[in-house]
C-alpha cells in the first residue's frame, strides 16, 4: 500500500490553494474548477471545494471542522521557512524541538487546519527520516 494523499474539503477553494502554494513555494495543478493537487516529493495534498462532498456521500464532510489532524511537511531549513512564514501565517505555536528530535513550528490555514513545518535535527531523527 501507498500512502498518496490527504484532501482537505475547503469552503473557499481558491484561498486555500493561493495558502498552500504560498507555504510550500509549488503551484497546484487544477484538475477541476472545484479540485486542485499540489504534488510534493513524499506526497500530494489535494484541495476539493464543498460542491465535491455529494460526489461521494452528502454529509460526509465539513469545510473548516477539522481538530484532530495535522498537515506536516519535512523542510530543508526550518529557520529560513519560520523567517518567511511568520508574519503570513497565523502561528499556533513558535520555533520549538519537540521530544522525538524535529525542530517546528505550527500553523492554521484559512479555514483552520492546523499545519506544521519540521526539520530532524536529533541524530535518531535525522536517521529515522534518512532511512525513508
Amino acid at each position: 500500500m501507498k500512502f498518496a494523499s490527504t484532501r482537505i474539503i475547503a469552503a473557499d477553494i481558491q484561498a486555500m490553494v493561493s495558502f498552500y502554494e504560498m507555504v510550500t513555494g509549488l503551484s497546484a495543478e487544477w484538475l477541476a474548477p472545484v479540485f486542485a493537487e499540489i504534488v510534493t516529493t513524499g506526497a500530494t495534498l489535494a484541495i476539493g471545494a464543498a460542491e465535491t462532498v455529494t460526489l461521494w456521500k452528502e454529509g460526509s464532510a465539513e469545510p473548516g471542522a477539522n481538530r484532530t489532524t495535522f498537515i506536516e511537511f519535512q523542510v530543508e531549513d526550518i529557520d529560513a521557512d519560520y523567517v518567511r512564514l511568520k508574519d503570513l501565517v497565523p502561528l499556533v505555536h513558535e520555533l520549538k524541538t519537540m521530544p522525538w528530535g524535529n525542530r517546528t513550528f505550527q500553523f492554521r490555514d484559512p479555514e483552520g487546519t492546523a499545519v506544521s513545518l519540521y526539520m530532524p535535527v536529533s541524530e535518531d531523527a535525522k536517521k529515522r527520516f534518512a532511512a525513508r
